[in-house]
């Protein structure tokens, strides 16, 4: 009985999908350089030729909270996600003319439907999309961007982040903690769009 409940957990929370090529990269905010690194790696191995990355400050904070590694490497004075994320897509040889940046999101939620907004007022069409987010995360991002895209055909590659990943979150207090964060947050989110969907 617990290895099925930590499976079905880790089954629902943790999506990874194989890269394809797709209309555009979507990059949920944050603070790891590894999710931009890996969108501008899926850009230069030709899978999207655009890349939006998304994030203000988050509503728990009043200011950005810095970069979390590589900090040596990346050692801007980033206001936003969005700025971050950018500063680090083009040092990694992504033109600024591939990327969209949305900076004023302050959650996930935001993260999708501000750039819904974003590719609104370009006038694209987007009919599919990776999403590159942390590993934890994937299953609350695709349900969230599928919200504001949803004749978007949606993928997720994601990257693992604080060490959490779908083979060792339960054993420690800390992957636990932000892995039962999430599934709580994929039921208690959605109550009104779930409601609504079901009408």
């Amino acid at each position: 009985m617990k290895s099925r409940i930590i499976t079905d957990i880790s089954n629902f929370i943790f999506i990874s999908d194989t890269p394809r090529k797709v209309d555009a990269i979507f990059l949920p905010g944050g603070s790891h350089p590894e999710q931009p690194e890996y969108a501008a790696k899926l850009y230069h191995e030709g899978y999207a030729p655009l890349i939006i990355p998304s994030g203000g400050v988050s509503v728990k904070r009043d200011k950005w909270p810095g970069v979390r590694s590589k900090a040596d490497v990346y050692n801007g004075n980033y206001q936003s996600d969005c700025e971050f994320f950018t500063d680090v897509l083009m040092k990694n040889g992504v033109p600024q003319v591939a990327i969209i940046g949305e900076d004023k999101s302050g959650h996930t939620r935001d993260n999708a439907f501000l750039s819904r907004k974003v590719v609104d007022e370009h006038g694209l069409d987007i009919k599919s999309a990776i999403i590159v987010c942390k590993s934890f995360h994937a299953r609350r991002c695709l349900m969230l961007y599928q919200l504001a895209f949803p004749e978007t055909e949606m993928f997720v590659c994601p990257v693992n982040c604080y060490g959490i990943t779908k083979y060792n979150w339960y054993r420690s207090e800390y992957g636990i903690d932000r892995v039962l964060s999430e599934l709580a947050r994929c039921g208690n989110q959605f109550v009104g769009d779930i409601k609504e969907y079901l009408r």
